[in-house]
């Protein structure tokens, strides 16, 4: 894994959520889903808000998930983000499926916001490819 981060952008989102899924996503709100995957990149005078890998890929999930840019398919889009940003980045993500449905649906339903908790999860399910 080189230091550059690679971010996912929102025609790939789109694209791989539509072969990986079986249908095209209908855009309920383009400017919500540039919101989400920009997200991980917000920084503040040079000081980035999520500094590590997990800390972004933690952000780009709950972001996408909750901000509800689709019509249809926000949290499996969630789930296909941070796999696809995994992977640009070098790193396999292999999360246990009841696990990772339990961990995006708490996500989704409010219970589980805490972006370094989530970060937590999402790490334990990384390896270096």
């Amino acid at each position: 894994m080189t230091d550059e981060v690679r971010y996912l952008d929102l025609f790939h989102l789109l694209t791989l959520s539509g072969s990986l899924l079986g249908n095209e996503p209908e855009v309920r709100d383009l400017g919500m889903l540039e919101s989400a995957l920009a997200r991980p990149r917000a920084a503040m005078l040079g000081v980035e808000a999520y500094p590590s890998l997990h800390l972004k890929a933690a952000a780009l999930l709950d972001s996408v998930v909750n901000n509800h840019g689709l019509v249809d398919g926000n949290k499996r889009a969630g789930l296909v983000a941070v796999f696809v940003f995994y992977g640009l980045n070098g790193l396999d993500f292999d999360a246990p499926q009841d696990e990772i449905f339990d961990l995006i649906m708490s996500v989704a339903d409010g219970s589980m916001r805490d972006v370094p908790s989530l970060a937590h999860a999402l790490e334990s399910w990384c390896r270096p490819r």
